[in-house]
């Protein structure tokens, strides 16, 4: 039977429903003749075709249908024909099924080739993705929204959807686990950890089979196909519209929780790889306006992945941006963090530009308003932004915190001045800015390099398991293994090593800055020394449930730290401040083993600071002695009440860290500090801790 057609309109983009009908829309430049797709189940190998005319259904570089009949859930992809000369930049090849770049759901069929893909003139008709109709209508939200939580009450918890509740032990049903439901099912144990905000890694769609040839596979995801549709292998539901409505489905659950959802977005580069990667999408779209070519019109490698997406090129940049909408409007989520976010700030020909039209457009985008929006502020090539990010809103990976904390904790020298300036916001780095103290979203470790344990287990990456004979990751971590590479049944140096990691989960959450923390390091996650774990989807990536009850020490002195962080004047900075109002008011003086004798030497490893909250009766010294033995500090005196010592990571759990309400007066006037060590007292004026 023939579909009953209309001419279609130029807008929007992608598959809309339309006066009972679905308006199909498609950007290509340089196509010569295109062809819709319709199939009937993923894995379809005859679809229905439907000719668009260039006299009806062509109105500049846009191709434009109206259907009658189509349902949710339709499945549809492209044909694209035109100028295949690679030696220009142009990829069309009518042989491809190609993916909507505004397809809002996309399925992968059973038999996907990325191979046929990559193959001039082989037709890959069911082995292709392909998108899905979308109709948001329906979709209870039950009063939820996204939270616009300040960052001055937040705490971030990166974390992997697949990873986190993968492993058999997790205690989730089989079925749901690495599945956004699955996530639903651990929101009682986010909501006792502490933090308030989840910034999952990438659940765009993207290629599972984008990997070098010897690695396992691709987990980690920074290689997407599309940017408004969730990652369909984290659904339980594989149908066309099943990921969609699970994803909207753990975003509500999370926002009953109080909990805010930010995605980890890649807009710097897609699965297409280069002249040698498969046609998926954009390549055989509109290959030089989707990508940054040279002078050659060959692909750019900023990204360090084999091409660079040209975000400032006014088609792009308006996908960019609609896809940013359509995450908040419709899929309400509450933040961004741009992966290689220094990639956009790069002109058409690859140069750095001073005021970049797409981060300028997301700045001040009044959708986004109240949207987070966080910069990886560097990028493969060599541009390093963090503290010269533009805009006023973005806030910033910081890179530098990262770095220099870990160098001060671990004991290395010419490091005074730097910990200093982390601890306090950078202000070495933001105060020109005129930012708040949150533009520094404070981390000692991520996703990309060590965790928290193999930080101070390790000092030596250990990454043969991925394929690549140890050449891949960073060789340089700033970790430090204690004394033995690895594990070990020595108990003295596994004492370090927990000492260790409770100075950095306390220093994190005593700076100035926002803090985040990496999946699992509140348990001592391990991954044996890999520090690239990208093509690990096994074990040794996922959280391992049986960390909880192992590590229940560690675990419980990071939720104290996080409460602790978030009810305390003196550790919760105000919104409201700018960084160097917030430091002109907090009454800040510096000590070392000596009242006001900070030692500022090259050979320095300890450090004190007093401080008293802004608009509050609260004072707070802190102490860190990264020597390799005691020292003793002189405490300063506290008007009208006593310190109570809080925190103190040498010593065993639970005196660690004692609540407010039970924290020890003391009545000394020098504190002896072990090494290795991390001291918090509190004072408030006219208390006596009752």
């Amino acid at each position: 039977m023939k579909r009953v057609q209309g001419t279609g309109r130029t807008y929007p983009l992608g598959a809309s429903f339309l006066n009972g009908g679905v308006n199909f829309c498609l950007f290509s430049r340089l196509a010569t003749s295109v062809e819709l797709l319709l199939f009937d189940h993923v894995d379809d190998d005859d679809p229905e075709s439907i000719e668009l005319t260039d006299l009806a259904n062509h109105s500049g570089h846009y191709w434009h249908v109206w259907l009658e009949g189509i349902e949710p859930g339709q499945l549809y992809g492209y044909r694209v024909h035109g100028p295949y000369v690679p030696e220009k930049g142009l990829y069309y090849d009518g042989s491809k099924v190609l993916l909507d770049p505004y397809a809002q759901s996309v399925c992968r069929p059973q038999k996907y080739c990325r191979a046929m893909a990559a193959e001039y003139g082989v037709d890959n008709v069911g082995h292709s993705f392909l998108g899905a109709v979308v109709d948001h209508k329906g979709f209870d939200w039950e009063e939820t929204s996204p939270i616009a939580r300040p960052l001055s009450e937040t705490v971030i918890y990166e974390m992997h959807v697949k990873g986190f509740t993968a492993n058999p032990n997790s205690g989730v049903d089989p079925e749901r686990r690495g599945t956004y439901l699955g996530v639903i099912d651990k929101i009682p144990y986010l909501k006792e950890l502490g933090v308030t905000a989840i910034e999952l890694m990438p659940i765009h769609q993207f290629d599972p089979q984008d990997v070098p040839p010897n690695s396992p596979a691709n987990y980690w995801g920074y290689s997407p196909i599309n940017f408004f549709a969730p990652h369909s292998d984290y659904a339980v539901d594989k149908s066309p519209l099943g990921p969609v409505n699970e994803f909207r489905q753990m975003v509500r659950a999370l926002h009953k929780a109080g909990i805010e959802v930010y995605l980890d977005v890649v807009y710097n580069h897609t699965a297409e790889g280069g002249a040698d990667g498969p046609i998926l999408s954009f390549k055989g779209l509109d290959n030089d306006t989707y990508y940054i070519l040279d002078q050659h019109d060959q692909f750019t490698n900023y990204s360090g992945c084999g091409n660079t997406f040209n975000a400032n090129h006014s088609v792009v940049r308006r996908m960019i941006r609609h896809s940013l909408r359509y995450w908040v409007q419709q899929m309400h989520v509450d933040g961004f963090r741009f992966d290689l976010a220094s990639v956009l700030s790069r002109d058409e020909s690859g140069s750095p530009m001073a005021s970049p039209p797409i981060l300028w457009s997301i700045d001040t985008d009044p959708v986004l308003a109240q949207t987070k929006i966080i910069a990886e502020a560097w990028d493969a090539a060599g541009l390093y932004q963090v503290g010269n990010f533009i805009g006023d809103r973005w806030q910033e990976w910081n890179g530098k915190y990262r770095d220099d904390v870990r160098a001060f904790i671990k004991g290395d020298k010419g490091k005074i001045s730097a910990i200093t300036n982390r601890l306090i916001g950078s202000p070495d780095v933001y105060l020109h800015h005129n930012s708040s103290p949150h533009r520094s979203i404070n981390f000692v470790t991520a996703h990309d390099g060590f965790t928290l344990h193999d930080l101070v287990s390790y000092n030596d990456k250990h990454n043969e398991a991925n394929g690549e004979c140890n050449r891949d990751g960073d060789n340089h971590n700033n970790s430090w293994n204690c004394g033995v590479e690895g594990p070990t049944d020595d108990a003295e140096i596994n004492a370090l090593r927990q000492r260790q990691m409770k100075n950095f989960i306390t220093v994190l959450l005593c700076s100035f800055g926002t803090p985040m923390i990496n999946m699992g390091d509140e348990v001592a996650r391990s991954q044996r020394g890999n520090n690239n774990a990208y093509c690990q989807d096994n074990e040794l990536s996922w959280f391992d449930w049986d960390d909880v009850a192992k590590n229940a020490d560690l675990l419980r002195f990071t939720q104290s730290m996080i409460r602790l962080r978030l009810l305390n004047a003196g550790l919760n900075q105000q919104l409201n401040q700018s960084l160097a109002e917030m430091l002109n008011s907090a009454n800040l003086e510096w000590h070392g083993t000596e009242l006001h004798q900070p030692d500022w030497s090259e050979h320095s490893r300890s450090i004190a600071l007093k401080m008293k909250a802004p608009h509050s009766d609260e004072t707070i010294y802190f102490a860190i002695n990264a020597y390799h033995q005691p020292l003793s500090f002189a405490l300063p005196q506290v008007e009208d009440s006593h310190w109570y010592r809080v925190v103190d990571t040498s010593l065993p759990s639970p005196d660690d860290y004692v609540e407010l309400g039970y924290a020890p007066a003391l009545t000394v006037e020098r504190y002896q500090l072990q090494a290795r060590s991390v001291l918090l007292l509190w004072a408030r004026k006219g208390s006596d801790n009752s």
